[in-house]
């Protein structure tokens, strides 16, 4: 806590900060530093809470070069205050510890499928206004990307067990092992009594290579490998493709578990990576090896086929990637994890007519998050592609409200129908 203090004391309390202004939820930075500063913890924590339910979650696996810390004043010319280890301290404690009083209830059931960050924020949201709000969860644990893509010893499980319990404080209740799609309808749920429907399933169907050796047995997706990592005898030698922090996580992963080289391989330079920054460090601080300028060509027995590549300047200034003529050479390892991106799966989309979909299988929702069949939302992931939690969390809050307000309107059509 003295260590806290210290970096408290170094924030200026910016009035136009621009920390702040840079946070994707706004969280009132100056105003958290100055409670803690006074040891106004709890009143700090619920400010927290309410501004951004995955606060305990954002702080430790936001983008903070990209968001508060890269932006604040002071590390202009120096080091800049590390808000995020304050905000993870105040939100870890007051989830803990926070009282909760359930809401009177409505009697207006909404259905949350998907249990991702967008779900929790919608469910608690909803769940606060009075809505009975059921999460319809296709696996055996809640948080989607939180429990099943993100590795845990970045993320703690009990973190997201925490938010579990205070869902159900506040009412909410958990259908776990619940696939909604080609059993359990949309029509159904509707039959059923919901009122709006939620959609948050994210996207968890891997991106092929499409080279040659994809289906070996040592080959695997790196989105399917981190739901359970444990499980996975990987070799000694690992090679992972791809440079986004699915990618990092996976090699990350792969070295915690027992793989004694693993290797990150990308086509292109460390300044083209879409990774974070501070997620590239703490990989190559584990021990993760890159290998730049590679680009796979085939999977073998023996490993992977590799050729090399380059930046090429064009005549109008910009630049391409050529591969090499003649440069394929064999990489020899145990294990390859493929971490190229992901797609929605099209359970929901296939079993349910009325839910039209954008390029790449994202569902077409407008500016207030309704998808082309009345009364079913969706946002996150599964309709944006592949973001941040904290865009998630954004994204969730505006469409709670367009869910609240659809299901008034619908109330007040049918009691003028009905008068």
């Amino acid at each position: 806590m003295k260590n806290l203090l210290n970096e408290a004391n170094n924030c200026l309390l910016c009035k136009n900060a621009r920390c702040q202004k840079n946070c994707p939820i706004n969280t009132p930075i100056p105003d958290i530093i100055k409670l803690f500063k006074e040891n106004k913890i709890e009143e700090a924590g619920k400010i927290l809470f309410e501004n951004n339910p995955l606060s305990a979650i954002c702080a430790i696996v936001c983008p903070h070069e990209n968001q508060c810390s890269g932006n604040c004043i002071k590390g202009i010319k120096g080091e800049p205050v590390h808000f995020y280890e304050i905000e993870e301290e105040i939100s870890k404690n007051y989830l803990k510890n926070m009282k909760v009083t359930k809401p009177k209830s409505n009697n207006l059931k909404v259905a949350v499928v998907g249990s991702g960050p967008a779900g929790i924020t919608v469910a608690l949201d909803l769940a606060k206004k009075g809505y009975d709000v059921t999460i319809f969860e296709k696996n055996e644990k809640i948080g989607g990307v939180l429990t099943y893509g993100i590795p845990s010893f970045r993320l703690p499980e009990s973190i997201i067990n925490l938010i579990g319990q205070r869902l159900k404080e506040y009412g909410v209740k958990i259908k776990i092992n619940s696939l909604v799609g080609p059993v359990v309808t949309l029509d159904k749920l509707f039959e059923d009594g919901y009122k709006a429907i939620f959609i948050g399933t994210g996207v968890w169907n891997p991106k092929k290579l499409n080279i040659k050796g994809e289906t070996f047995g040592h080959c695997h997706y790196a989105i399917n490998y981190l739901k359970s990592p444990h499980l996975y005898d990987l070799g000694q030698k690992v090679v992972v493709i791809g440079a986004g922090n699915v990618a990092m996580d996976a090699a990350r992963s792969a070295k915690y578990y027992g793989a004694k080289k693993v290797y990150i391989t990308y086509r292109r330079d460390f300044e083209d990576m879409t990774a974070t920054k501070h997620e590239i460090n703490e990989t190559k601080n584990e021990g993760v090896l890159f290998n730049t300028f590679k680009s796979p060509v085939e999977i073998v027995d023996e490993g992977i086929i590799l050729a090399d590549t380059k930046k090429v300047t064009n005549e109008d200034g910009s630049t391409s990637l050529i591969t090499i003529e003649n440069s394929e050479k064999l990489f020899e390892c145990d294990s390859v994890l493929i971490a190229v991106s992901q797609e929605p799966k099209n359970n929901i989309v296939i079993n349910n007519k009325g839910l039209d979909v954008k390029r790449g299988g994202l569902l077409y929702t407008n500016e207030f998050g309704q998808t082309t069949r009345e009364g079913v939302f969706a946002c996150g992931d599964v309709a944006h592609g592949a973001s941040t939690v904290i865009e998630a969390v954004v994204a969730a809050k505006r469409i709670s409200k367009s869910i609240d307000e659809y299901i008034q309107n619908s109330l007040m059509e049918e009691i003028e129908f009905t008068s």
